[in-house]
């Protein structure tokens, strides 16, 4: 069964579960190996059992707890030659080589396809990922999270998955006038920044179709943005246009349940 769950997702830590069959790996890791063992007990699977760490982008929140999960899981880490040349120092000592990818490599990793594409992101080589099972291409999940802009790639991607997973980042008034120093809240604002809800509301009003079955919203602000007003504005889109998609959100805090894709 090709499942997934959003173990933690915002600026302290991001991690995303995937799992098809006996198939398990994470899309970054972000968070301790405390946390990720015990949301994976508590989703009744074995913390032990991971084929592969994905790592999307260097910064801390996407790969601050992939040396500590590599070494207790013996799992290996997949990272672009350009990511890890600046998460070196975050990753520490290593049981094993790291497997480089090109963005835009398909990775076969047990019964999972993980496509990487480029997303627009300040990092040195950032990526999103549309994943599917080797036997079920009609299933697929997309994880988009760090991102200023939805490009013609990510946006053809969107179209193709059942489940996606996407960045709903803040809210632009709260940001404006929030605490953030003004050269965040411009970084944050760029075209290689964060979506907004508004943003990330709009990409889905330009892609959505019958194909899309539930959607999980990432990467939200704790300062700049609430569950409430993310989850809000999105149901209010979805109801406009008649969507039947599920809308979920994710967590700072909390794992979300064991989605089926």
């Amino acid at each position: 069964m090709f499942q997934t769950s959003v173990l933690s997702s915002g600026s302290k830590g991001n991690c995303f579960l995937v799992k098809n069959g006996s198939t398990q790996i994470l899309i970054d890791a972000g968070i301790t190996y405390k946390k990720y063992s015990q949301a994976m007990i508590d989703l009744g699977l074995d913390p032990n059992k991971l084929d592969a760490i994905i790592i999307s982008h260097e910064h801390s929140d996407h790969v601050g707890g992939a040396g500590v999960l590599h070494r207790k899981t013996n799992s290996p880490i997949y990272i672009t030659e350009p990511t890890w040349k600046d998460s070196i120092k975050k990753i520490g000592n290593m049981n094993a080589e790291p497997h480089f990818f090109d963005t835009g490599d398909f990775m076969h990793i047990g019964s999972l396809i993980i496509h990487s594409f480029t997303s627009s992101h300040d990092a040195a080589d950032s990526n999103n990922f549309i994943i599917h099972p080797h036997d079920d291409d009609k299933k697929q999940l997309l994880i988009a999270t760090d991102l200023g802009f939805a490009h013609n790639l990510l946006k053809y991607n969107l179209s193709k998955a059942t489940t996606i997973v996407l960045e709903s980042n803040h809210d632009v008034q709260m940001l404006k006038t929030g605490p953030y120093e003004w050269y965040l809240k411009q970084r944050i604002l760029s075209k290689t920044g964060h979506l907004s809800n508004e943003q990330a509301c709009d990409i889905m009003e330009d892609v959505i179709n019958d194909n899309h079955e539930r959607l999980i919203l990432a990467h939200l602000s704790e300062t700049n943005n609430t569950p409430e007003i993310a989850y809000g504005q999105m149901a209010f889109l979805l109801g406009k246009i008649q969507s039947k998609i599920k809308l979920s959100l994710s967590s700072q805090h909390e794992h979300t349940e064991l989605f089926r894709v």
